[in-house]
């Protein structure tokens, strides 16, 4: 499997006060998009998530966004490596995902840039 990078997920009350914080800190304009009743907004390594408290709860748990190149090809070997597949791999509007649990507990999602029709 191989790793692009990682984003590191943060769940904020005021998204705008974040994405202004961010985007002064990095120097790149916020990507947007809404998924699930959640606000999202990607700035550079980092993943902002604004929304109702029942939907955030679950997004806390994932420790942190791993990009790979193939998303199939993490499915397998994190399979091999003893992590299970919790959900996915699923389209999503920037490609696809999986979240995995790892033997120590650890949740992440994996994704890549594969948009499927």
């Amino acid at each position: 499997m191989e790793i692009l990078g990682t984003t590191l997920r943060i769940c904020v009350d005021d998204l705008e006060a974040a994405v202004a914080f961010y985007e002064g800190l990095t120097g790149t304009p916020a990507q947007r998009f809404e998924r699930g009743g959640v606000s999202v907004a990607a700035i550079g390594c980092f993943l902002l998530m604004s929304g109702p408290e029942s939907e955030l709860e679950v997004l806390r748990k994932v420790g942190a966004t791993i990009a790979v190149k193939d998303v199939d090809e993490a499915n397998a070997a994190l399979t091999r490596a003893g992590a299970r597949i919790v959900a996915g791999p699923v389209p999503t509007p920037a490609g696809r995902n999986l979240i995995a649990l790892h033997p120590d507990g650890s949740v992440f999602e994996y994704v890549d840039r594969k948009v499927t029709v």
